[in-house]
């Protein structure tokens, strides 16, 4: 049974310490975060087209960019994904017998609305700018606010409804939660000679033979990363290499990775971990089910 353990968590991102596993498991985590974790965005964009009058003054919605730019735009807006509260509408238990045109209730989607006017020196529409119609909670995050949609000048005007609806990365990438997936087998690091050890600590970088235990290993993990850099400089295609001889060498741990990743803001790191584990054992189910009825 793989183990896992936290080795850092932010808003943002995770890192993981996978153990007792093997790398198909971490690959196939890697592909389940990206492919198919469920993720609201956005999926249509209605623009109202016209003018307006407003203080006496005409607006026109036009822009600088076409719409259909502008739609790209709000498709990669990373839209708060709460899995308990919304299904993929084809799973909804008030739309999934509709026609797929028909579809879309409070449960299955999420309409957000926004009305910009431009100004004489140009006037920024962001993320922020959209509203949602609903609770307040579901609101595009703060920190994502500032996100740049288009800009706009006086007389220019913009008025949309965007509608966000569940879907997977493998359908589309606007769909996928996650960035920067990666894992590598787990490394330490071992002092062979602790005489030539000295050429590196001499160097006076960031580790030092305090780092390392009394068998001559180095296991935290942050400390190996920073090893495995600074023994660039005793490495190949340097003066030293000859003579520290492989002093300190970095070895993998049979069954271990370092796993990390990071969310684009639609949902926290370990929501988007939970949830992939949670679909990769429904893929296995379901595929040891197939064999059984096969077998």
């Amino acid at each position: 049974m793989v183990k896992i353990k936290v080795l850092k968590e932010t808003e943002e991102k995770m890192q993981l310490l996978l153990s007792e596993t093997d790398r198909s498991l971490a690959n196939a985590l890697r592909r389940t975060l990206i492919s198919d974790t469920p993720k609201m965005a956005i999926d249509s964009v209605r623009f109202q087209l016209g003018t307006k009058e407003q203080d006496g003054e005409v607006w026109e919605t036009t822009g600088p960019i076409p719409d259909e730019m502008v739609a790209q735009r709000l498709a990669m807006v990373p839209i708060p994904t709460m899995h308990d509260k919304f299904h993929f509408q084809y799973e909804c238990p008030n739309c999934k017998d509709l026609v797929e045109a028909d579809r879309g209730c409070l449960e299955c989607q999420m309409i957000y609305t926004c009305v910009v006017f431009g100004d004489e020196e140009g006037k920024w529409v962001t993320a922020g700018d959209m509203k949602y119609l609903g609770e307040e909670s579901l609101e595009i995050p703060e920190h994502y606010k500032s996100i740049p949609i288009t800009k706009l000048l006086k007389g220019q005007m913009i008025e949309f409804y965007a509608t966000a609806i569940m879907g997977r990365g493998r359908e589309h990438t606007k769909w996928s939660p996650v960035c920067g997936v990666a894992f590598q087998p787990r490394r330490i690091g071992v002092i062979n000679n602790k005489t030539k050890a000295k050429i590196l600590w001499d160097m006076d970088l960031e580790t030092t033979a305090k780092d390392f235990d009394k068998s001559g290993k180095l296991e935290d993990v942050d400390k190996v990363s920073t090893l495995a850099l600074e023994l660039n400089h005793v490495g190949e295609g340097t003066e030293e290499t000859r003579e520290f001889n492989d002093a300190i060498t970095l070895e993998e741990v049979p069954g271990e990775y370092i796993f990390e990743f990071e969310t684009d803001g639609s949902m926290s790191p370990r929501a988007a971990f939970e949830k992939a584990s949670e679909e990769l054992a429904k893929g296995f189910f379901a595929l040891e089910s197939d064999l059984s009825d096969a077998l």
